[in-house]
């Protein structure tokens, strides 16, 4: 398959339809009954993953779970609908939690619902300045080292429910006191909830050796709810913590907005927005990889702006392209956006119909979810080839630690600087500069 890198793709010439969605592409080339039916099994498939993953995002994220369905609801079918990627899976991202947790515990869910529009207006801006085609020029190591720093934030969210601990009071936000709480509460470890998790993590990774093909996230939901739904097992679930998700959506609104909110919750639409369009426009280059196909990365800015928009209209969290649920998207044969427009609608079929079974769903089965989503964010294998040249290396710890211990801003900002200054260096040197941007093939 021919592959396509980014750097080739961002120099070609703009043309007329720079800004046209791909599913006006998809019908224009001929869109037929034997494309719809590959759709429809594409968008069943994701809808599978991501049911679980959207939930437990938006706990995570110190927000209630139907946010997160909202988020993949109707963010995920706007991205699909007006994005410049044919395979592009919109949704609640792991990415984010970090930042969004943050941000609901300075301004409450009224304040993030308010960023995530400002940051959708700031990503459509981004788009019709095309900018799009700038966001490759981060560089390599920077992605690796803010995405495993990430991971391990997310990782050490997710103790409190893995273990089933008690806490007196609120959970610290930064690591260490974070850890320091959370070895404090040892003693109230609930030995049926490590069950749970442990068996949880066992389901997903068992089944990714043995059956790849099967839903091992929904599986494991489904097998340790009954578990405890049969056997009476005392760990918190979704019921017991949130009351479980509502069997219906709320009607659009916007949050309270004035002048005071949105200066308050400005630095947090900007890192909505950064990450943002970082995350969408990798996601989008892998699905390119995988098909040979080439995005329209401005296209897909303006639909994420609009995604966001309409997430926050009802009630939803952040949403960017997931690259996990983008890369199971084309797995499954989808054949255009329409497969990432069904995995919506199935999801909301869910959402109508099933809502009563969310309450079931153990807490530490979510954290466990989580726990293998961090695991595969951590990107060992390229951690560990970039610390074999110092100048990777360098740039990768600085953003790695910074966004462990002070913030994701300050990681990517100093990865950045770091990067170019070395590469201008190594220009002066007259020497090949290793920290480039990261082509398709190194995204895979």
């Amino acid at each position: 398959m021919n592959q396509v890198t980014a750097e080739a793709k961002s120099s070609a010439p703009l043309t007329p339809d720079v800004f046209m969605p791909k599913i006006v592409t998809v019908l224009r080339e001929g869109y037929a009954l034997d494309g719809f039916r590959a759709d429809v099994i594409a968008g069943l498939t994701v809808a599978v993953v991501a049911l679980p993953l959207s939930m437990a995002i938006a706990i995570a994220s110190g927000t209630t779970p139907d946010r997160g369905l909202y988020a993949a609801i109707f963010g995920g079918f706007l991205v699909s609908l007006l994005g410049g990627s044919r395979f592009q899976i919109g949704g609640p991202a792991g990415a984010f939690i970090v930042i969004v947790a943050a941000a609901m515990a300075r301004h409450g869910i009224e304040g993030v619902l308010l960023a995530t529009m400002m940051a959708g207006a700031m990503l459509m801006l981004a788009g019709l300045l095309r900018i799009g085609s700038y966001i490759r020029y981060i560089p390599y190591p920077v992605t690796i080292g803010f995405t495993a720093g990430i991971a391990v934030i997310i990782f050490a969210s997710q103790i409190r429910d893995l273990f089933g601990l008690r806490l007196s009071g609120n959970e610290p936000g930064e690591l260490i006191a974070k850890l320091d709480t959370l070895a404090r509460a040892a003693p109230t470890m609930n030995p049926f909830a490590i069950a749970i998790s442990v068996s949880t993590v066992g389901i997903i990774l068992g089944l990714r050796r043995i059956r790849p093909t099967w839903p091992g996230m929904l599986i494991a939901v489904v097998v340790t709810g009954l578990a405890v739904g049969l056997l009476g097992l005392p760990v918190e679930t979704i019921g017991t913590r949130f009351g479980g998700i509502p069997q219906n959506f709320p009607l659009p609104s916007f949050p309270e907005i004035t002048v005071a909110k949105i200066t308050a919750v400005f630095p947090d639409a900007i890192m909505f927005a950064l990450l943002g369009a970082i995350e969408s426009l990798l996601s989008a280059v892998v699905a390119d990889g995988m098909t040979g196909r080439q995005h329209r990365s401005n296209s897909e800015l303006v639909a994420q702006g609009v995604a966001n928009i309409g997430s926050a209209l009802f009630g939803g969290i952040c949403v960017t392209g997931t690259i996990a649920r983008t890369a199971t998207n084309v797995r499954a044969g989808a054949r255009g956006p329409i497969a990432g427009m069904l995995h919506s609608v199935f999801l909301l079929a869910f959402m109508l119909l099933a809502a009563p079974l969310a309450s079931f769903i153990p807490l530490a089965t979510l954290a466990g979810v989580l726990a293998v989503v961090a695991w595969n964010m951590a990107e060992k294998h390229e951690f560990n080839e970039l610390l074999r040249s110092w100048e990777t290396a360098v740039v990768l710890l600085a953003t790695f630690l910074l966004t462990i211990f002070t913030g994701l801003a300050e990681g990517i900002a100093a990865g950045s600087l770091l990067g170019g200054l070395l590469f201008l260096w190594r220009k002066r040197q007259g020497q090949s500069a290793p920290i480039k941007p990261a082509s398709t093939d190194e995204f895979l």
